[in-house]
């Protein structure tokens, strides 16, 4: 199995002078965690929405909500995004790019051949083609006494 065959090949990106509030909304609408930060085709960053979370003010702030929502507007995706991105190539096996995202612990592989962006592997993706292998294999052996019909 390839990358190919299990990586959202559309997957969402921002510009880096997109405000943090702005790029929040866009996960929170499209129901996704990672978002590909390009300029033109080229990948420059990934924001996370663990990224997005850890640059909000604490809960315990005494500023208003007005305030934060201020800051996040100041705040660009360029300033929290994390520039040098493991990415993998859409011919690698599946289980390479398993390896890469438990190696560094990371959730989403951006997928990048002949030098542009072409997806993105999540664990979603990693978890429908383990499903699939799984599925596609032949079932274990019943372990156990023979089962009789009675008459």
């Amino acid at each position: 199995m390839r990358v190919k065959e299990w990586m959202s090949s559309f997957p969402t990106t921002t510009d880096p002078k997109t405000s943090m509030s702005e790029a929040r909304e866009l996960m929170r609408r499209k129901g996704i965690r990672h978002l590909l930060v390009t300029e033109g085709e080229r990948l420059v960053g990934i924001v996370t929405d663990r990224d997005i979370r850890l640059n909000l003010p604490s809960p315990a702030t005494s500023l208003s909500v007005w305030e934060i929502n201020y800051l996040l507007t100041k705040l660009t995706v360029g300033d929290v995004m994390t520039k040098f991105v493991i990415t993998v190539e859409p011919g690698r096996p599946v289980e390479e790019a398993a390896r890469l995202m438990l190696e560094h612990r990371i959730g989403a592989l951006p997928v990048v051949g002949d030098g542009l962006l072409v997806g993105i592997l999540t664990e979603t993706d990693l978890l429908r083609a383990f499903v699939y292998s799984q599925s596609a294999a032949p079932q274990p052996a019943v372990v156990g006494p023979p089962v009789t019909a009675r008459g």
